[in-house]
């Protein structure tokens, strides 16, 4: 019985220029997509100085946002990718990137990361960009012609302007608002913030008062400090992703306030009775007009039989009756 077989041939022509050598074993690896060799030879292949950030060459590499981001996780776990972020000079944060054909460990990544130096958005801008010192114009500056009409007197040729209106004083402006004060447990749970997760560590100090007056709103609503951070550890990426702005994420998470959870009913105590309220005191009911003055006749009846007596009498007439004795 025979069985069909493929044969592969390959024909290479070597590039004469514009090429790069990659090792077997990165484009080969068993533990890294497609997206994420994609990404890694077309950053290694740019040349040297280039200045572009993985996010920009996935755009270019045409890699959609949520492969991007598993790529770059594989990367950064096989230790083909380091990042840090940094306070540059001026005050910039800066996030450095390293991208290597071979996997480093942290220590070396660290210490490659020492050597850059840190650009910053001011320090790439081009000096023919800067604005030119203001070469003053010819001339000083003189202030408008004020009171260029010949003063009339204003009793003539006033017959066809309507009359002003009167003017009333501008009302006084409302007296500023009082700031609200902020409980003190929100600002204790906005200060332990950084302490819940290694996300919130750089979160501006500048941000504490605002994210403050934002937990005391929930805690007004009757949410629980608990509570509280419960709902911020489940806004956090829970994929790897570094949080770059974590004060904009709080306050992101903390802007909409949602209905508090009843309070349960408590446990009904062993032993007593489990009759609703509106049974356990019913209240008083009176007889129609027509049932009034009835009562239950006590003789020998198959169902209740009401009469309406005469005096106090407790049978009704056909039970006061004498019974005759049988013929």
């Amino acid at each position: 019985m025979e069985s069909d077989s493929t044969v592969i041939y390959r024909h290479h022509i070597a590039p004469p220029r514009a090429f790069s050598q990659f090792s077997h074993d990165l484009i080969r690896h068993p533990r890294l997509s497609s997206d994420a060799v994609r990404l890694l030879t077309w950053q290694l292949s740019l040349p040297d100085g280039a200045r572009e950030s993985l996010s920009r060459t996935a755009e270019r590499a045409r890699i959609g946002a949520c492969a991007f981001t598993r790529a770059k996780r594989q990367l950064k776990e096989e230790g083909f990718v380091h990042e840090r972020r940094l306070q540059g000079p001026g005050g910039h944060w800066v996030t450095q990137q390293l991208v290597s054909n071979v996997p480093l460990s942290a220590a070396e990544a660290a210490k490659l990361l020492a050597r850059m130096p840190v650009h910053t958005p001011s320090a790439d801008a081009s000096p023919q960009v800067a604005p030119s010192p203001r070469i003053p114009t010819v001339g000083t500056p003189t202030p408008p012609p004020t009171d260029g009409h010949p003063r009339k007197d204003p009793g003539e040729n006033t017959f066809h302007h309507p009359a002003e209106p009167e003017r009333r004083p501008d009302p006084e402006p409302d007296p500023a608002p009082q700031a609200t004060e902020v409980p003190e447990a929100a600002r204790a749970l906005v200060a332990a913030l950084p302490h819940l997760s290694p996300d919130l560590r750089r979160t501006p100090r500048g941000m504490h008062d605002e994210l403050a007056r934002l937990v005391s709103r929930w805690l007004a609503a009757g949410h629980t400090p608990a509570a509280v951070r419960t709902h911020i550890l489940r806004g956090l990426p829970d994929d790897g992703t570094p949080v770059h702005r974590p004060g904009g994420l709080l306050r992101y998470l903390l802007r909409d306030v949602p209905h508090a959870p009843a309070a349960p009913a408590p446990a009904p105590v062993p032993g007593a009775a489990t009759t609703p309220p509106a049974a356990r005191h019913p209240g008083p009911t009176r007889p129609s007009s027509r049932l009034a003055g009835l009562r239950e006749c006590e003789g020998d009846h198959v169902q209740a039989t009401l009469f309406r007596p005469v005096a106090e009498e407790t049978l009704c007439r056909a039970c006061s009756r004498p019974s005759l004795p049988c013929p």
